[in-house]
């Protein structure tokens, strides 16, 4: 097996790499990984990965092998949840319309799918809303409600949303609407008046579940309905209890796609689900990868980086309700047109989101000479639509929060993605307290918010103020963790399929990331959307290995791949299988590059 070597090189004792990152071993208890291995028979680079991300020898078996049966929780625990399944028995038992009000993410639409196939099961159809984008806005407003009430719907559930949507919410219920909000965005210590909230991250909850996704919280409503009902014998021979397994794929996509901490109860969930989603049992997913030329079997990686952005698509710059549409449907003629027009809108976005992406960067490069806790830049005419993709570039690129607002008519519409450590949905409430914001809200990673124009600068001021204050004096320090260094013969499919064992990789478990030292550019040139392709070698130009840096053209890394050949390079990055024209190698995902000293 692949032997990973010690950290003694020099690129790993400090020095900053040609993007300004200090590289530095993620492993900092090497007695602790010895033991590991032995006391659990580990292979030693699997064990080293483990307590690099904080597991030990207690922990282990339930990390390595999550099981649902074991970690799901009893719904009953979450606040409020009996008071909202006995609300939903209510409508089943009379037979009343129930509206879902979802969001136009990922999150949003595979909570709104769930729902839909859930009473659709039990011969219930449900009246779906998903706001549009640059019309509506984010959340409920009362003018899509009362269309859902005009066509008898007494009852809304919404998804993903709603927590802190205080003044619509109360006037739906005056409106004679009952409200149930399953979400999980950071919550203000009132609740909507009249609604009945069942969401982890309320101030009154335990919260040992906050990294659950508005999926994960709707998967348990679910399961809280069907046991109320499998208690009232309401299953039978002509009314057969559903496999609510069978729709882990939806859980698992929308966990993944909303980037929430992949531990606990989400890594049971995203691991069983994976399995459902690799079957393609759903036919608009297995309609979306088709068109999208996924010809493999289905992994975290292709719902996170194939299926997601398309699906996100329709809610960015086409249709919002499409991609509850396509997770919905058991249409064959229906999933692949409506699989076509995301695909297409995927491509259309890309373009917008470039645009903006460089405008935006010009004014980010100028506050980072100003050393700024926190990126904010803002611009007339820029598309609602991509603002949260490129706040995570933004973040991606200089590694601090970042918010990015497109300004229209007077008022400013925002979105914001955060670095681990920094709470940017309690700070976006606590705008929002002050009167900064029209509305707002986000967990701790992502956040969106409406602004007036005019509150620009002040809410600019106080975002800035209020990250300084979390930060306490201590500097973001923008690192890159290596997990082991490997060379160029030791990147082995052997190597990648074992490491598989830690997966699935995400937000929490991030995929090890490996040093191959003293390698050189034998081939390098720019493909796609930005990205380089290039091939390294080592010093007896015997071994190559494929790499892709995406994304890195016009950057430090684009430049040393690009025109660098011939001088010896330490390579920083993660390993993948691929499976060009049928053919099994290894190639690695460039994220990092270090001179030899």
């Amino acid at each position: 097996m692949t032997k990973v070597s010690s950290f003694s090189e020099p690129a790993l004792n400090g020095t900053r790499s040609i993007s300004g990152k200090i590289w530095r071993k993620r492993l900092t208890d090497e007695r602790l990984a010895l033991a590991l291995s032995q006391k659990c028979s580990l292979p030693d680079l699997v064990s080293r990965v483990l307590v690099g991300r904080g597991v030990d020898i207690e922990s282990v078996n339930t990390f390595l092998t999550p099981s649902l049966r074991k970690q799901i929780p009893d719904p009953s625990q979450f606040l409020d949840m009996d008071q909202a399944v006995a609300r939903i028995i209510k409508a089943i038992k009379l037979e009343e319309g129930i509206g879902v009000f979802g969001d136009y993410d990922v999150d949003g639409a595979t909570s709104a799918a769930l729902l839909m196939r859930f009473f659709c099961s039990l011969d219930r159809n449900v009246h779906v809303h998903i706001p549009d984008r640059r019309k509506e806005g984010y959340g409920p407003n009362l003018p899509a409600i009362l269309r859902l009430k005009e066509k008898g719907v007494t009852l809304i559930i919404t998804v993903d949303c709603g927590t802190t949507a205080f003044s619509v919410l109360e006037e739906a219920k005056m409106a004679g609407i009952d409200i149930i909000v399953i979400d999980h965005h950071a919550a203000e210590n009132r609740l909507p008046a009249g609604a009945i909230v069942v969401n982890p991250n309320r101030m009154d909850e335990n919260r040992n579940y906050e990294q659950l996704a508005a999926v994960g919280v709707t998967f348990m409503l679910v399961i809280a309905i069907n046991r109320a009902l499998r208690n009232l014998s309401w299953y039978g021979t002509e009314q057969p209890e559903p496999d609510l397994l069978q729709w882990l794929d939806l859980v698992a996509l929308g966990t993944i796609c909303d980037v929430v901490p992949l531990i606990g109860i989400n890594r049971a969930l995203v691991k069983q689900g994976l399995r459902v989603l690799a079957a393609r049992s759903n036919p608009g997913i297995n309609a979306l990868a088709e068109v999208a030329c996924v010809d493999r079997m289905l992994n975290a990686y292709h719902a996170g980086f194939i299926l997601g952005p398309r699906i996100n698509a329709g809610g960015r710059v086409g249709k919002a309700d499409l991609g509850v549409k396509l997770l919905s449907s058991n249409n064959q003629s229906e999933v692949f047109a409506i699989a076509e027009i995301l695909n297409s809108l995927n491509k259309e976005r890309q373009q917008i989101e470039q645009e903006v992406y460089i405008a935006a960067l010009d004014q980010a490069k100028q506050q980072m000479l100003n050393k700024d806790p926190l990126i904010f830049v803002a611009a007339e005419g820029w598309h609602v639509g991509v603002i949260g993709i490129v706040a995570g570039r933004l973040r991606e690129t200089f590694d601090v929060p970042a918010c990015v607002v497109a300004i229209g008519d007077g008022i400013g519409i925002g979105s914001a993605r955060s670095v681990t450590g920094i709470g940017l949905g309690s700070a976006v409430i606590a705008a929002q307290q002050l009167g900064l914001l029209l509305s707002g809200g986000g967990h701790s990673m992502a956040a969106g918010f409406t602004v007036g124009k005019g509150h620009l600068l002040q809410l600019h001021t106080f975002l800035k103020e209020n990250v300084n204050r979390q930060l306490n004096g201590i500097q973001i320090k923008s690192e890159l963790l290596i997990d082991g260094v490997v060379s160029i013969s030791g990147a082995v499919i052997e190597l990648v399929d074992l490491l598989e064992q830690v997966g699935p990789f995400g937000a929490g478990n991030s995929r090890p990331r490996f040093l191959v030292p003293d390698v050189f550019i034998v081939d390098s040139s720019i493909v796609g959307n930005n990205h380089v392709r290039c091939v390294l070698s080592d010093k007896s130009g015997k071994q190559r290995l494929k790499g892709i840096a995406f994304r890195k053209v016009d950057t430090e890394v684009g430049d040393a791949l690009l025109n660098h050949h011939g001088l010896a390079l330490h390579v920083a990055g993660t390993l993948r299988t691929d499976n060009w024209q049928g053919r099994n190698s290894v190639q690695m995902f460039i994220e990092d590059i270090c001179f030899q000293a």
